[in-house]
């Protein structure tokens, strides 16, 4: 029979099911305003790249082109074209232009871009006529610096942000609850796709779920952390190979009493595992998440090998990196389970 299924808090492949509305405050984005430009859309991010240095460009160009007005380079620059060779020490030949062959605004626009960008043709240069013209040359070179630190900046971080990473974590697409060690556990497997490690990686995990208090308050998005072990024991994990982490459903955790005939009937349980560490190749701290629905958790099931020794090395064949194969396991909750082996 078909259920109606809650949405997730995080997808399977990670990102978090939130939408944020009302927010009255928009001005504090724009107080950090790197970190905005960062998480934009590429798109966005590229539209803004290409109109920063656009816009600066012709603001600039139409500062050199009043520059060249108020001197009236513009006016003996075309007597000049009119009249070549001729004038006295009096006359236009004697003229020293702001900026020599600015005779429009297009040719403005133009030094504009060989000043911001450091080109240097070298047709057009400004002389010691005019100090305006010097500070304006010093304001766009500063300008554009900061111009080029800002958005070169943000372009590299986007490209080396941590998720990029935490997309060659793989997580198993289903748990599952079987025997270990004579008690009941919940499994997963996580894995790294690269050789380059991840340094200081842990583990954690936590249960959402919607509950109420004694005093009658509904808590939507109730957030319950429960202890993993691996086999290093601890939340420390050296993933140099896939692992099966578990969790022991004991009398401290929410899966205490869950069987499988009530298993799919918690539509509203989801287990959310982390894994973060520190990338091994540029130092920077990455996160990986998913998320297990009632129905993505087999009981009864444990996870195939999938490392085996050939020729003096291990390899790792992830193509049965989710396979799962029944074994004997009690249709029980872990309380049963426990109160039968006192009684025995």
């Amino acid at each position: 029979r078909a259920r109606e299924r809650r949405a997730r808090f995080v997808g399977k492949n990670g990102a978090c099911n939130v939408a944020h509305k009302n927010i009255r405050e928009q001005g504090r984005f724009l107080q950090d305003v790197f970190t905005t430009l960062v998480d934009l859309k590429w798109p966005h991010t590229l539209l803004i790249f290409t109109m920063s240095f656009l816009c600066s460009w012709l603001l600039f160009g139409m500062v050199w082109w009043l520059i060249a007005f108020a001197h009236g380079d513009l006016d003996h620059s075309t007597r000049l074209q009119r009249e070549p060779g001729e004038g006295t020490a009096a006359g236009p030949a004697s003229f020293v232009p702001c900026v020599t062959s600015i005779h429009s605004f297009t040719s403005a626009f133009l030094f504009s871009i060989e000043v911001q960008v450091t080109i240097g043709f070298g047709g057009r240069m400004v002389t010691e006529e005019c100090p305006a013209a010097i500070l304006v040359l010093i304001v766009q070179n500063i300008v554009g610096l900061v111009i080029n630190a800002i958005m070169l900046g943000c372009i590299f971080m986007k490209t080396s942000q941590a998720h990029r990473r935490a997309e060659t974590l793989i997580f198993s697409k289903h748990a599952v609850i079987a025997l270990r060690e004579g008690k009941l556990c919940f499994m997963l497997r996580v894995g790294d796709l690269r050789k380059s490690m991840i340094i200081s990686a842990t583990i954690r995990m936590q249960v959402v779920k919607k509950t109420a208090s004694l005093e009658g308050e509904v808590v939507p998005l109730n957030q319950i952390d429960i202890q993993m072990e691996n086999p290093v024991g601890g939340n420390s994990i050296f993933l140099v190979s896939p692992l099966i982490i578990y969790h022991v459903i004991d009398k401290n955790s929410p899966l205490y009493d869950i069987s499988p005939l009530n298993l799919h009937h918690h539509e509203d349980l989801e287990i959310i595992v982390i894994l973060e560490g520190v990338v091994e190749t540029t130092g920077i701290t990455t996160q990986a998440r998913t998320s297990y629905l009632a129905d993505e958790i087999l009981w009864g099931q444990r996870f195939v090998p999938i490392v085996a020794e050939e020729d003096g090395q291990y390899s790792v064949d992830y193509s049965k990196f989710g396979n799962t194969v029944k074994v004997p396991t009690p249709s029980c909750t872990a309380r049963q389970l426990e109160e039968d082996k006192s009684i025995m």
